[in-house]
């Protein structure tokens, strides 16, 4: 797992230039399902995903000489508008690659802050194999944010916040793609109230660590179906399947139709946008039924990245 020392010392580095999101309690969520249920808002966070912590973190652990060359990172689009963002921050020039067909909402933020961004092949496990390449050729460190320290130390930081806005937590559901979200956010919560429970949820499009700890298998590239959830498709990272089997109580998949539900009820009963992805915990929790009846819940609403389109597309059906 990530030390709480690493957690701790992550906080005291980014604090100042993130947004300590806040934690909102839903009545409607609450009443439908028995439980007393709290949304951190990650979709208020700079960039409007909870990436920036992580990248922000192993940006200001760079030396000068890293610096000197700049960055680069593949991302399905959150990511690389953080890494863009840190960039700047620093001073250095960023080369981020991201799938043909990333939303433009999330190519524009990369834009934004002057990365130059490479739209390179059809899927994200495709992309993160063409930037390590790069990397590996130019000499540029390569930011993963799922099989990094730095980074999911960035991320655990969610878990110090929730453990100081829910003093009773008994519950906290988080979305899961690569990994390094719910790794992070477990390992903090381990070191302080290992009682809580730590669940993860992914999408039935692409289930990568659910499959990889059912299975015993580390899986670095999965195949993904179509799906709405495009911020966390393809395979899983590998020190967040190491910290995974320590620290995560189990990993739940749902389906497509779950999340557009999920994206519906948010923004209207509690006017939360959330993108897909950042919904995946509430659609779990719709599914649950009194699964969760009387406990403290926290749901992180990981990003609220989503395209007017897409949006539309999902009220309307």
């Amino acid at each position: 797992m990530i030390s709480l020392n690493q957690i701790m010392q992550a906080r005291d580095r980014i604090f100042r230039s993130i947004v300590r999101t806040p934690v909102v309690s839903s009545d409607c969520l609450s009443d439908a399902t028995g439980a007393r249920v709290f949304l951190k808002l990650e979709c208020l966070q700079r960039l409007n995903s909870f990436k920036i912590r992580g990248a922000l973190n192993k940006g200001m652990l760079m030396t000068p000489e890293e610096r000197s060359y700049g960055i680069v990172a593949a991302s399905s689009g959150n990511y690389g508008a953080a890494v863009s963002y840190v960039a700047k921050l620093l001073g250095v020039p960023a080369h981020i690659f991201v799938p043909r067909g990333t939303p433009e909402v999330k190519t524009q933020k990369i834009r934004r802050y002057g990365a130059v961004l490479h739209p390179e092949g059809s899927e994200y496990d495709e992309v993160r194999s063409l930037a390590i390449l790069h990397a590996k050729r130019s000499g540029k460190p390569f930011f993963d944010p799922a099989s990094d320290e730095a980074a999911s130390a960035g991320y655990g930081t969610i878990g110090l916040e929730l453990l100081e806005d829910i003093p009773a937590l008994d519950a906290v559901i988080v979305p899961v793609g690569g990994g390094g979200l719910i790794t992070g956010i477990a390992s903090a919560v381990r070191a302080i109230r290992p009682s809580i429970e730590v669940i993860g949820v992914q999408t039935e499009a692409c289930p990568a660590m659910a499959a990889a700890l059912s299975d015993n298998v580390f899986y670095e590239e999965y195949p993904a179906k179509p799906s709405i959830c495009d911020a966390v498709l393809g395979g899983i990272g590998w020190l967040a399947y190491e910290n995974a089997k320590e620290c995560i109580d189990y990993v739940v998949v749902v389906p497509e139709s779950k999340v557009k539900e999920a994206v519906c009820e948010l923004l209207s009963r509690d006017k939360v946008v959330a993108e897909p992805s950042g919904a995946l915990g509430v659609a779990y929790l719709l599914s649950s039924g009194d699964r969760f009846r009387g406990m403290n819940v926290a749901l992180v609403i990981s990003g609220g990245n989503i395209e007017f389109n897409l949006m539309r597309e999902i009220l309307n059906a």
